[in-house]
């Protein structure tokens, strides 16, 4: 097998190496040349040293990991069938005049007891307090209420709100920026998804809980441990010492210190340009668990949620099992590699299990627990999906537990484009892939007159970014459709492990998904055999 990532040099770092022959483990060229100019990462870091470990430039792009594991879900194949049609409506009796792909339904829902419905099995990844996230906001929650599906605001949004204010207990008593996402996000909510809030050790510190709670009334809160990119809190940069210091005295964590006088010099003289802001790392105790849920549940959230990353199998079981005792409304497990606004590129790279060994081990579990009597809390998975394939996929192969695929950066490059298409057509500078459609947005996007027909005069006040998310939901809908029913599967809950085959015997092992030369083969030699 060949190596599965080469270091030392990436588009994500900005890095390259000089020479096209390159040492597979280390990833320096064959021939180092003492005078060489530059760029790979040993290079770059003889002079910048830790801003190499980050993607960049931060706050412009989101990352994704490109490490190539041995087996992911292109090593899974879709079973199709010429007979049979499930889960059509109850009123309609199946035919090749019903048995259509329009009459697919992909709604879902989630939930313990009240439940949340959803028009397309996606939803958002935490888009917390990222410079990404703040400046796209707009269009990724009004694209998600039009769309119907849920959205989750990330960890630190109130910590780092420069309009924060708290009370002598130190509590959220004012948080201008966790305002305005709440309200851009109710404008055009009609019922389907919802906004739920994550919290991490410094929010919950900050009382952001309570805020919600008192101030905006919001069902659902989501407790967070972790996430596939990384295994350490999240981060941000801040390029303002003044705004670094603020930062630390709030209880975070930020590096270098801005509070030493050789670093404050430095940041005068250009050497050290920005900071970097750190989360504290959580530590889980299921009674800790437990009595954060009955907290939570006392200060009136109807659903808690819980996020979780790509940790080890001991973390796996915890998470299904604390879930299931405390009745969790949604369980999400994020697979490695991770893709994310900032997160070191080696952690992306190299740490954590990849998603589809994690989903093969959290279906394990959910069937152990079933067995054993309880009930499994509804799951959905994450770690880099982006098209409908990926989603049958993984509702199949966990079927009946996963309710839902999250998605980071698949979800959030809709909303970018369309915003950028809304700023190219004001600057008179339209990319040819986008003007060869036209010059007007009722031209370019091809559900723009549907949503006028839906919203009317409030078209005006959907930002492009938002109809470019509703764009994708939709293209993501129909081909879901498309695939169902090639498998005569006409509603989620419909679709079985059975419809799915594995490629190689490898993945067959691990997902317990049929091997291609034995799937149906019991069958088939029946049809032989009559």
């Amino acid at each position: 097998m060949v190596n599965l990532r080469q270091p030392n040099a990436n588009e994500a770092t900005k890095t390259f190496n000089r020479s096209k022959s390159v040492v597979p483990m280390s990833g320096i060229c064959t021939r180092c040349v003492d005078g060489c100019r530059g760029n790979c990462e040993i290079f770059k870091s003889s002079f910048r040293g830790r801003e190499v470990l980050y993607p960049g430039p931060f706050g412009e792009v989101t990352a994704g990991a490109d490490k190539n594991y041995p087996i992911d879900y292109s090593h899974i194949n879709i079973q199709g069938y010429a007979v049979g049609a499930e889960g059509m409506p109850e009123d309609m009796e199946p035919s090749p005049e019903t048995a259509r792909f329009p009459n697919v339904s992909t709604e879902t829902e989630y939930g313990w007891d009240k439940k949340v419905k959803m028009r397309v099995p996606i939803f958002t990844g935490a888009l917390g307090s990222t410079d990404i996230a703040r400046k796209n906001w707009e269009h990724f929650a009004i694209g998600a209420a039009i769309a119907g599906v849920t959205i989750v605001c990330g960890e630190n949004v109130c910590g780092i709100d420069p309009g924060l204010k708290r009370g002598s207990d130190g509590l959220v008593t004012e948080s201008p920026e966790m305002d305005r996402r709440i309200e851009l996000y109710k404008k055009f909510y009609d019922g389907y998804g919802e906004m739920l809030v994550q919290m991490n050790v410094e929010d919950t510190k900050l009382g952001v809980a309570e805020y919600l709670s008192s101030k905006h009334e919001m069902d659902t809160i989501e407790l967070k441990w972790g996430q596939g990119a990384k295994c350490i809190g999240g981060e941000i940069k801040v390029s303002d010492l003044d705004r670094a210091i603020e930062l630390k005295k709030r209880g975070y964590i930020v590096t270098p210190d801005p509070e030493l006088a050789a670093v404050q010099e430095a940041f005068k003289m250009g050497a050290i340009r920005e900071f970097e802001r750190h989360s504290r790392l959580g530590f889980v105790t299921e009674e800790g668990f437990h009595e954060e849920c009955d907290r939570l549940r006392d200060l009136g959230f109807k659903r808690i949620t819980l996020k979780t990353g790509a940790y080890s199998m001991a973390e796996t079981a915890m998470a299904i099992k604390y879930s299931s005792d405390a009745k969790i409304d949604l369980l999400t497990y994020d697979g490695a590699p991770g893709g994310t606004g900032m997160s070191p590129w080696p952690m992306m790279e190299e740490w954590g299990t990849p998603t589809f060994y994690l989903q093969s081990l959290v279906y394990e579990f959910a069937e152990k627990l079933k067995s054993k009597g309880k009930r499994v809390p509804d799951l959905a998975m994450a770690g880099g999906f982006s098209s409908e394939d990926g989603i049958y996929k993984v509702l199949a192969m966990g079927s009946p537990y996963f309710k839902a695929v999250c998605m980071g950066r698949g979800l959030m490059i809709p909303g970018m484009v369309g915003k950028n298409i809304g700023k190219w057509l004001e600057e008179g500078n339209l990319p040819k892939t986008v003007s060869e459609f036209g010059h007007r947005p009722e031209e370019i996007f091809v559900h723009y007159e549907e949503l006028e027909e839906r919203y009317g005069n409030d078209i005006k006040d959907i930002p492009l970014g938002a109809i470019g998310i509703h764009s994708y939901a939709e293209k993501t809908r129909v081909g879901l459709q498309q695939l169902m029913a090639g498998s005569r599967r006409f509603s989620l809950p419909t679709l079985q492990r059975k419809d799915l085959m594995a490629l190689t015997e490898e993945a067959a092992k691990v997902s317990g998904i049929s091997y291609v030369m034995d799937a149906y083969r019991d069958v088939a030699e029946e049809i032989l055999d009559g």
